[in-house]
């Protein structure tokens, strides 16, 4: 797993500008099956073999939001689970939201 899951989130204050695609990109390529979507935010969906295997993904992802204070949009469906991070404070992606999606990939791989 990528050593971003290591790190732990920086709260953001504001008044800085969201990542440009120039730094997205070495970023991004560290967590897998991730997307970027119009530049503004990180999304995947998660596959899994029933409902309450995704229903503990979910409550795991919020233990992990809470604990970093970093808190996700989080979707629950029969067997699947999506998840859209982005820093609202600045309306944009920031280096913490790649830490939290690489924090949500090491909990999924233990479901």
């Amino acid at each position: 797993m990528s050593n971003l899951a290591d790190r732990q989130c920086v709260p953001c204050k504001g008044g800085v500008p969201p990542l440009n695609a120039d730094q997205v990109a070495p970023l991004l390529q560290q967590i897998h099956g991730w997307e970027v979507v119009e530049g503004h935010h990180l999304h995947k969906q998660y596959r899994l073999k029933n409902f309450s295997a995704a229903l503990r993904l979910v409550n795991r992802i919020a233990e992990v939001a809470e604990a970093q204070n970093h808190h996700p949009d989080i979707f629950l469906a029969w067997g699947k689970v999506g998840v859209t991070i982005w820093t609202h404070k600045i309306g944009g992606l920031t280096e913490s939201d790649f830490v939290f999606a690489a924090k949500c990939d090491v909990v999924a791989a233990d479901i």
